[in-house]
C-alpha cells in the first residue's frame, strides 16, 4: 500500500479518538505544539535554511522564497496563532437549530467534525502548523503533503505537532505527513483516497489546484488563486489610492491577496496614474498596460509594456502589475467578473455611490472600499488562523477558519414515539 494511502488510514482510525477528545485536551495540544515549535525554534530555522538554500539553488522566484522563509519572527507568529486557537470557543456541538415536533420528538442540528482532512500545498511550511491547530480545533485528523522544496520545514513542524498531541494524552497519529511523492504518485493518491479522506483543500497554484479539482474522487474545496484588483473610481483621493495600491503589490507580491492588475476610470486616469505609477516603479513594479495607461506612463517617464489580452487574467505572484483604463465602474465590474478568479477585489473612491455599486456587483469572496486586498487572512479577519481562502460558493467562501472545518448531524432525541 503507499504511503499517502497508509497515513490517511493511520488519521482515520485516530481521527474518532480526537473528535471524541474533549475542548480541553483539544487545546492543550494546540499549546503544546506552540510550546515545542519555540523549544525547537533552532533546529526547525535549521532544516527551513537547508530548505531555502536548495530552493535557491534550482532558481525559486524570489516571492515564493520568500513564502518558503521561517525566520524567528514568523516561528514565534506560527507560536502566537496556535495559542489563539486554543483560546478559541470550542466549535463542536453548537446547536444552530432545534425544534420539538407535534408528536413529542426533539431534533437538533450541532456542529461535529468532519473525519478527515487532506492537504496539499506547495512551499509554505506554514501551513503544516496552520492546519494541525485547526483541524485539532475541530477534533479532525489530517494528512498533510506539503511541496519537496519545503520538505524538511514541514517535517521538523509536523514533529512537533506529533510529540504535542502525545502530550496531551491523544494520538499522534491524529496527524500525519507524507514524505515521500516521486513523480507525484502520493498527490494521485491522496485525491483518489474515497472512503479514507473526507474533504481535500489544495493550496497552491493555479496547476495544483486544477488537477485536484478536476482529478479527485474526495470532495475539494478549491482555494487560493487571486488574481485581485484594485480599481481606482475617477472620484478616488490620489493620496489613498497610491498607499492602498503600494500596499497590495508590493508588501508580499507572491501572496494570493497581492493586487495583480490596477483599473482606473479614464476620465481621472490623468490625475490618479502618475503618482501610483512612479510609487510602483520605484518599487521595481514590472508595468504592462494598454494604450492610455503607456502613454500616461510615458509622459511621467515610468517604464511600461503593452499588455497582452492573457495579462487581464494573470496571477504574476511577482512584482508585477497590468493596468487598464475604464470607462466607468460597470465597465470596472464587469472586467472584473471576466478576468478575476473570485478572491478578493478592492475599490478606492470617496463616491458612496460608486463604492456601494462595486461592492453589490463584483462577484468574490471578498470586496473591499478603500483598503487593501492583503487584508484577507483569517488570522487578520480575526478568525484565529485560516486553513485557506476558498474561492468557491459551496459550503465555505473567503477566509475558512474552524468553522469551516466542521459539517452537522442532526440529533433526535424521543421517548418511544414512532411514525
Amino acid at each position: 500500500m503507499s504511503e499517502a494511502r497508509t497515513k490517511a488510514e493511520l488519521a482515520r482510525e485516530a481521527s474518532h479518538t480526537l473528535g471524541q477528545a474533549s475542548a480541553a485536551k483539544r487545546s492543550a495540544a494546540i499549546r503544546a505544539a506552540a510550546r515545542l515549535i519555540r523549544e525547537r525554534n533552532d533546529a526547525i530555522a535549521s532544516a527551513n535554511a537547508r530548505d531555502m538554500e536548495r530552493s535557491r539553488k534550482a532558481g525559486m522566484p524570489a516571492p515564493l522564497l520568500d513564502r518558503l522563509l521561517l525566520d524567528a519572527d514568523r516561528l514565534e507568529a506560527i507560536s502566537s496563532s496556535l495559542e489563539e486557537m486554543s483560546r478559541q470557543e470550542d466549535p463542536l456541538g453548537r446547536v444552530s437549530w432545534g425544534r420539538t415536533l407535534d408528536s413529542g420528538v426533539r431534533v437538533e442540528r450541532i456542529s461535529v467534525p468532519m473525519g478527515v482532512v487532506a492537504m496539499i500545498y506547495e512551499a509554505r511550511p506554514n501551513v503544516t502548523a496552520d492546519a494541525f491547530g485547526l483541524c485539532v480545533r475541530t477534533g479532525n485528523a489530517c494528512v498533510l503533503k506539503g511541496g519537496a522544496a519545503a520538505r524538511e520545514s514541514c517535517m521538523a513542524l509536523a514533529a512537533c505537532c506529533r510529540d504535542a498531541l502525545v502530550d496531551a494524552g491523544l494520538p499522534a497519529d491524529a496527524i500525519q505527513y507524507v514524505e515521500d511523492d516521486a513523480e507525484h504518485t502520493q498527490t494521485s493518491e491522496l485525491v483518489h483516497a474515497t472512503g479514507l479522506v473526507d474533504v481535500l483543500i489544495p493550496r497552491g497554484g493555479a496547476s495544483l489546484i486544477r488537477y485536484c479539482v478536476e482529478n479527485a474522487t474526495v470532495p475539494v474545496i478549491e482555494t487560493g488563486i487571486g488574481n485581485c484588483h484594485i480599481y481606482l473610481h475617477g472620484e478616488a483621493n490620489a493620496e489613498k489610492a497610491v498607499g492602498i495600491v503600494v500596499n497590495a503589490k508590493c508588501s508580499r507580491p507572491g501572496v494570493c491577496n497581492a493586487a495583480e492588475s490596477l483599473l482606473v476610470d479614464a476620465c481621472a486616469a490623468e490625475r490618479l496614474l502618475p503618482p501610483v505609477l512612479v510609487a510602483l516603479d520605484e518599487r521595481g513594479v514590472e508595468l504592462v498596460g494598454d494604450a492610455l495607461a503607456c502613454k500616461i506612463a510615458a509622459g511621467c517617464e515610468v517604464p511600461m509594456g503593452k499588455a497582452a489580452e492573457d495579462d487581464w487574467g494573470r496571477e504574476y505572484l511577482d512584482l508585477k502589475m497590468s493596468v487598464k483604463c475604464v470607462q466607468d465602474v460597470a465597465e470596472a465590474i464587469a472586467h472584473i467578473n471576466r478576468y478575476g478568479t473570485g478572491h478578493s477585489e478592492a475599490i478606492v473612491s470617496d463616491s458612496y455611490d460608486a463604492c456601494e455599486a462595486f461592492l453589490a456587483g463584483v462577484d468574490a469572496a471578498v470586496v473591499y472600499a478603500n483598503a487593501s486586498t492583503r487584508f484577507t487572512d483569517g488570522g487578520v479577519f480575526g478568525l484565529g488562523g485560516e486553513i485557506g481562502i476558498s474561492t468557491q460558493k459551496l459550503h465555505a467562501r473567503g477566509p475558512m477558519g474552524a468553522s469551516a472545518l466542521t459539517t452537522t448531524k442532526y440529533v433526535v432525541r424521543g421517548d418511544g414515539q414512532v411514525r
